[in-house]
């Protein structure tokens, strides 16, 4: 018999990035009394990586509960960029509702939209929180409008339209019903999901079914499987079978070792677990998301979306530079081996294959945001290594060269919009929508994700850095035809040694340097930019040559303008076809594949 679970709510926190998610989870976390008075707590409590907490943005989904009125309610935070994007579909199976939160200044977003279309196919129940209504440019009552017709264009059922709406700061941890009147604390928010979101049910008599919707790695017990219970009950050392819904040959059985539950940011040790329960649980092996776990003897396989599959790929491989092995902890094939084949366990929208030759490894994910965090991940781990330009995965489709695009949505004062329409056309950006909102333009392109690459620096230099650029994933379309790539040339160091003023001085006159002086390069560095379509090589360890005349002191007298230091993602989005990324924990080096400058030159007339 179907129960109802009434000291139970299960929802998930869906919004664009930097809409204030992980804040306003801090304040019911800190409200519901998860946290002693006393307890000092750092900020975005969720936000557990270090890159997460620095870039703002949430990368993975996390678990947390809090206590309310005698009723539990599980929250999970989701990840609010396009290229983690897979990871909201499958969270949101977890769920019975979900928090829709809106910057009262920005409005709905690209993202938004997307996570909220998921969120009403599976017919989830909608709570609309409008945040940071304490914005000096908060514009509620538009943004109000903006989010119901975002439902109306979704389709959204009558009762998604009757959503209740609540105004916040996240930040203040206030909350009330009115924009109009100042919240003291979160409890009509907490209110309205208790009253609001249906409370989980099931037949606890009913075979064992857990649905995977997400994993987690340990050292100590290996994988841990993340899901909510469907039906039945879950106990620890009762043996288990495992199924998928898309693999049909997949039987294999097993038995739970350990069950959590999520208690505050924590997690508590239990023996059993029933329906509406999300649970931990470790003790099967290769367990993997979209795997069904079901009492042993039957087999109950779970609908499941299957995971987006990658489109785009990078050469990781071994560092070859004449600094190679100074500044890394782990430097050699089998120790970047490992490090890649050990985030497969974590990360199921990753793919890492052999390259070519022995010390390298074809690495692919969903986007170039994805695979640059793996590379920072990696590199704060003490891991030295170098990378190729990022190229995407091309499919054939009903005999034809299909690739992948984006759409791509821009908000830029109106002012910047030609320049913006101007850069479109060469990448083969097909416009779809130009609509004003105040004295901004929001505009939405169809463009190849190859069109894309290394964009990003070029758009906040024509929007003046008042830009916003925002894409998802569109599909797979014909091949669009070449897109020219960078514009620039390099200049390159033509020897080894350490950068004087003197020789970076004369340098400076041929481009944009990447270096200051008494820095260490090696021959075959790109240590600028030049401004022409072609190499240039440049003596930046380039001395003075003293003689009764000529005194080193006038060395001082030189300007230098300051050098350009580019950030990982900006390194990635620079380096052509002919060049790799040295990737250390201390520096970023770009350089050219064959560091060697005659062998170089042959390999370009050969070409030409």
């Amino acid at each position: 018999m179907k129960i109802k679970r009434g000291d139970l709510r299960n929802i998930a926190i869906i919004a664009h990035v930097d809409h204030g998610k992980t804040t306003l989870v801090d304040g019911m976390l800190k409200q519901s009394g998860t946290f002693r008075e006393n307890q000092a707590v750092q900020e975005r409590v969720m936000d557990s990586n270090d890159i997460e907490r620095e870039r703002g943005i949430t990368i993975l989904a996390k678990n947390a509960s809090a206590e309310y009125k005698g009723v539990k309610i599980n929250i999970v935070d989701t990840p609010g960029h396009a290229d983690f994007g897979g990871e909201v579909e499958r969270v949101l199976k977890m769920v019975d509702g979900v928090l829709l939160l809106v910057d009262a200044a920005e409005g709905p977003m690209p993202q938004t939209r997307f996570v909220l279309s998921k969120a009403l196919d599976l017919d989830l129940g909608v709570i609309i929180v409008i945040n940071k209504i304490d914005r000096p440019d908060a514009r509620v009552y538009e943004v109000v409008d903006e989010v119901l017709e975002l439902l109306m264009d979704l389709g959204a059922s009558d009762e998604q339209l009757d959503s209740p709406m609540v105004f916040c700061s996240g930040r203040d941890g206030t909350a009330s019903y009115s924009p109009e009147t100042q919240g003291v604390d979160l409890q009509p928010l907490m209110d309205t999901i208790v009253d609001y979101i249906h409370a989980p049910e099931g037949d606890p008599d009913e075979p064992t079914a857990v649905l995977v919707s997400s994993i987690d790695y340990n050292e100590y017990v290996g994988r841990i499987a993340i899901g909510r219970i469907e039906q039945g009950e879950l106990k620890v050392n009762a043996p288990v079978t495992v199924c998928d819904y898309h693999d049909k040959d997949l039987l294999k059985q097993g038995k739970i070792t350990a069950i959590y539950q999520f208690t505050g940011v924590g997690r508590t040790q239990v023996q059993s677990a029933t329906v509406g329960d999300i649970v931990m649980f470790s003790g099967i092996e290769d367990i993997n998301i979209g795997n069904t776990v079901c009492a042993a003897g039957s087999h109950i396989a779970l609908p499941f979306v299957k995971i987006s599959e990658p489109t785009v790929e990078m050469t990781f491989s071994v560092n070859t530079s004449p600094f190679a092995g100074r500044e890394g902890k782990f430097v050699t094939t089998r120790q970047i081996r490992d490090r890649l084949y050990r985030e497969l366990l974590r990360d199921v929208s990753l793919r890492v294959n052999d390259g070519d030759t022995a010390d390298s490894f074809i690495v692919c994910g969903r986007g170039e945001m994805h695979l640059s965090i793996l590379i920072e991940n990696m590199r704060r781990e003490g891991y030295e290594f170098q990378v190729s330009t990022p190229k995407v995965l091309y499919k054939t489709i009903d005999g034809e060269q299909c690739e992948p695009f984006e759409e791509l949505t821009i908000d830029v004062p109106a002012e910047y919009s030609g320049a913006v329409m101007e850069k479109m056309g060469p990448r083969k950006g097909e416009l779809q929508s130009m609509d004003p909102v105040g004295s901004r333009m929001k505009m939405v392109f169809i463009i190849p994700e190859r069109g894309l690459f290394g964009y990003k620096s070029e758009f906040l230099t024509d929007t003046k850095g008042e830009g916003v650029m925002n894409t998802l994933f569109y599909g797979y379309a014909p091949y669009k035809g070449e897109i020219p790539r960078r514009q620039n040339g390099s200049l390159i160091a033509f020897e080894t040694g350490e950068t004087i003023t003197y020789g970076l001085y004369n340098a400076q006159e041929r481009g944009t340097l990447f270096l200051g002086a008494g820095e260490p390069v090696y021959a075959g560095q790109v240590v600028g930019m030049s401004p022409k379509n072609e190499d240039i090589a440049v003596n930046v360890c380039k001395r003075k040559q003293l003689t009764n005349t000529r005194a080193s002191g006038s060395d001082d007298a030189l300007r230098l303008i300051p050098p350009r230091r580019f950030s990982l993602e900006e390194a990635l989005e620079f380096i052509g076809d002919d060049e790799l990324l040295e990737v250390t924990p201390k520096n970023i080096r770009i350089r050219k594949t064959i560091l060697d400058h005659s062998q170089r030159m042959r390999e370009q007339m050969k070409k030409k």
